[in-house]
């Protein structure tokens, strides 16, 4: 069999490359483009986790290579070190730098002294959490916690609002985690983020859409009170399913005001069940802290007015193939990834466990919050309702 030559990519094919992976075309789709497997561009990406290199650029203070031809000339001319300067309207000991680090007088050639200059100016800026290792070993302790980059970030901020030397910004942390030249986080923490891949995507990578089919007597979204949507008052919840192997499911549940998640176990999808399930969750709460629940739609609420009838509590249903409507369900539910993996089995968790793991998850401090907890939020709203 005939092996393929090595190919060397070129900085437009690259930029190429990187145009593509940003607007969320995959590895495959960008390799066709050059008529190459993905393994031969996956190089390309993977030096820097996905993430887009900034764009080089020379310091406006740095020689130009128009200096140094000029400074090539006057070595050539035997014009001193001085004169040089004088000329270009540079320090001597610039000129004198730039000669000694670049052969001598005898040797210096201006093209071979730029190309020089350009290599060891490609010196990557030096990470925080490498020259401060209290504040790294913080951040892997929160990780390990299961709490996202933007999680750790805000609190260090809230936690230490003087204090520069203990604050740094989520996407430091998340480069720490996919380019591992830096030796900062131990690539092991990637399993700890809500996606463990070790390669930043582009958001429009994928997007989940699902259209469940039809249900009688639905309210659509688009007549919810305004209350609602502005999130001012408490007590509005949006709900799903998240599904697991053998056709094993998990109902979530979050509060719009106040981000707080509550789990139930389910041990089957029909909608009796499920019902059921969510009816004895809403008797768990104050009435005026569950006024009306949001749910895509799917065949589970097929009898929502029972529920609505056992509960009181409105039901809304969002537009067919429009999960963002219940945009804090479906982060949460990609958040609930980390503890329940897609493609494993969930009747194997106990309602214990399931509240054990919304319990974290209400602890930990969100940017919407102002990095305050759900727990906290909730707390003062019940606290509000006497």
């Amino acid at each position: 069999m005939k092996q393929r030559s090595r190919i060397y990519y070129t900085e437009a094919q690259r930029a190429l490359m990187w145009d593509r992976w940003q607007k969320g075309e995959s590895m495959a789709s960008i390799a066709r483009l050059f008529d190459r497997g993905h393994s031969s561009i996956q190089g390309v990406f993977a030096e820097t986790g996905g993430i887009r290199p900034a764009p080089r650029r020379r310091s406006h203070f740095a020689l130009t290579l128009a200096d140094r031809e000029e400074v090539s000339r006057g070595v050539v001319a035997g014009l001193s070190i001085r004169s040089i300067a004088v000329t270009l309207g540079r320090a001597p000991s610039t000129i004198s730098r730039e000669i000694g680090r670049n052969g001598g007088k005898r040797s210096y050639r201006a093209s071979a002294a730029d190309q020089a200059a350009w290599d060891r100016a490609h010196r990557p800026k030096p990470c925080k959490l490498v020259q401060n290792r209290a504040l790294a070993h913080t951040v892997a302790s929160k990780l390990k916690q299961l709490w996202s980059p933007q999680q750790i970030a805000g609190w260090l901020q809230r936690t230490y609002p003087d204090d520069e030397n203990h604050r740094v910004s989520h996407e430091t942390i998340y480069r720490s985690l996919f380019i591992q030249a830096r030796g900062a986080l131990k690539k092991e923490l990637l399993q700890h983020l809500r996606r463990t891949r070790g390669m930043r995507r582009s958001r429009h990578h994928t997007q989940k859409t699902e259209d469940h089919g039809r249900i009688t007597g639905t309210v659509s979204i688009r007549k919810r009170p305004a209350a609602v949507e502005d999130r001012a008052v408490p007590g509005h919840w949006e709900g799903d399913l998240i599904i697991g192997a053998y056709n094993t499911q998990i109902a979530t549940l979050v509060e719009r005001h106040t981000r707080y998640v509550m789990l139930a176990k389910v041990d089957r999808a029909d909608t009796e069940t499920v019902i059921d399930a969510l009816i004895k969750q809403a008797r768990k709460l104050p009435k005026g802290l569950y006024r009306s629940l949001t749910w895509d739609r799917g065949s589970e609420m097929a009898d929502h007015q029972r529920f609505t009838l056992a509960t009181g509590i409105k039901v809304y249903f969002c537009d067919p193939q429009s999960p963002w409507q219940r945009g804090s369900n479906e982060n949460t539910n990609a958040l609930l990834r980390q503890y329940f993996p897609k493609g494993t089995d969930l009747s194997v968790h106990s309602q214990a466990k399931l509240s054990a793991v919304a319990r974290q998850l209400n602890e930990r401090p969100r940017k919407t919050l102002d990095y305050e907890t759900p727990a906290q939020r909730f707390a003062q709203c019940v606290a509000s309702t006497g």
